[in-house]
C-alpha cells in the first residue's frame, strides 16, 4: 500500500542552521524567513536546544563526526545538507550523518521550500519504516516465544495441541494476551511461572 505524501504547513515550524557564517546562510535565512520559518544559526555545534527544532540545515563541506547530539545516523528531525563539495567522500558522510535532502551551494532565491517538503516526506518515511520493522521483530519474537512455551508444556506430557489448548486456558485465566502467557511460562525456565505453580499440568 503506498504511503500518503503529506505536506506540511511550514508557518511557524523551527529550522536551525548549523552552518559557519557565510553568505550561503544569510540566503537560506532570507528563504526560510519568508516561507514563515522562525531560524536560528549556530555553529560549529548544535545545542541541546536544537533537540526542539522542526528541521535542521547543516555544512556538509565542514561537518564532523560529533556534531550532533544524538547517535550518528538517528535524527529525531528532517535533516537537509548544505553540499558544496560534490566530492563522494562528503557526500557519503552527509549521508551517514542522516540527510533526508540536500540543497547545493551557492544558496540563492529559491530551492529551500522543496527541500524541507522532500527531507519531511523522506524522515516520515524512515519513521514508519522503523516502526514496521519494530512491530515484525516483535511479532516474530512473540511466535518464537509461544513455541518455546508450547514445548516446556509438551515436555510434561502432553501432545503439541493439548500444549495450546492449555496455553490458551492459562492466558485466560491469568486474563493475558496469548503471547504474554507464553512469555511468563518461558521466563520460568522450568515451565512453573512465579506465583502459578500447580497449574501447569491442568
Amino acid at each position: 500500500m503506498r504511503r500518503p505524501i503529506r505536506i506540511p504547513e511550514l508557518g511557524g515550524a523551527r529550522a536551525v542552521i548549523l552552518h559557519r557564517p557565510h553568505p550561503t546562510v544569510q540566503a537560506l535565512l532570507r528563504q526560510l524567513t519568508a516561507i514563515g520559518l522562525e531560524v536560528v544559526q549556530c555553529w560549529p555545534e548544535l545545542g541541546a536546544d536544537a533537540m526542539g527544532a522542526d528541521y535542521v540545515f547543516f555544512d556538509a563541506d565542514m561537518g564532523h563526526d560529533g556534531m550532533f547530539p544524538w547517535p550518528a545516523g538517528q535524527p529525531p528531525m528532517p535533516m537537509i545538507a548544505l553540499i558544496g563539495s560534490e566530492a563522494p567522500g562528503r557526500i557519503e558522510w552527509s549521508l551517514r550523518a542522516g540527510s533526508h535532502a540536500q540543497l547545493l551551494k551557492p544558496v540563492g532565491d529559491n530551492g529551500a521550500y522543496s527541500a524541507l517538503l522532500i527531507a519531511r516526506d523522506a524522515f516520515d518515511a524512515q519513521k514508519a519504516l522503523s516502526a514496521e520493522i519494530a512491530d515484525l521483530k516483535r511479532r516474530l519474537e512473540g511466535r518464537q516465544t509461544v513455541v518455546r512455551a508450547v514445548t516446556l508444556l509438551a515436555a510434561r506430557g502432553k501432545t503439541e495441541e493439548q500444549a495450546y489448548a492449555q496455553l490458551r486456558q492459562m492466558a485466560m485465566a491469568w486474563r493475558i494476551s496469548f503471547e504474554d502467557a507464553a512469555a511468563r511460562i518461558v521466563a520460568s525456565r522450568d515451565g512453573t511461572p512465579a506465583g502459578q505453580e500447580g497449574s501447569l499440568d491442568g
